[in-house]
């Protein structure tokens, strides 16, 4: 489905949708913890995490989690007539809530908060994103995440 930015701007306000689930498993938290050099046990060593930390085995990383956001968003997001790309642009709330085991599931639950133009090819998104875990009752995530977006033009 492709929206024109008149009709994007007129779901402020809206959830756009919910994404499909991913499987955050220890292959996936070992590999971005060697790419990030973020090693530590609670992410790498399934017995010592087990042994030692309040989580019951080894969790995902904090930004591990937050980078699936673009994974998400493409997900929920429709095609925007006339877009040529879009950035990311920041967070003006970041907030870890929940740690996600590894071998739980998780999505992301994306509302359009603001819709700013800047200028005739550019507008300023906020979306509101929520990443939930499966079963559990509070998110892993929650934050208001920026990205501009460029196009050919953004009628009036």
């Amino acid at each position: 489905m492709e929206i024109t930015p008149e009709e994007l701007q007129g779901r402020v306000g809206e959830e756009l949708g919910v994404s499909q689930w991913v499987t955050v498993d220890q292959p996936m938290i070992s590999a971005f913890g060697e790419l990030t050099f973020d090693e530590q046990f609670i992410h790498m060593d399934p017995e010592r995490a087990r042994a030692e930390a309040p989580f019951g085995g080894t969790i995902a990383h904090g930004f591990l989690t937050l980078s699936l956001a673009s994974k998400f968003l493409v997900d929920v997001l429709p095609d925007i007539t006339g877009r040529t790309m879009g950035v990311n642009y920041g967070f003006n709330k970041l907030r870890f809530l929940n740690p996600v085991a590894s071998g739980k599931r998780i999505r992301g639950r994306v509302s359009l908060d603001k819709f700013t133009r800047k200028g005739e090819t550019q507008v300023l998104l906020e979306f509101g994103l929520t990443i939930e875990i499966e079963g559990e009752a509070n998110p892993a995530l929650v934050a208001k995440w920026l990205t501009m977006m460029f196009f050919e033009e953004v009628a009036a």
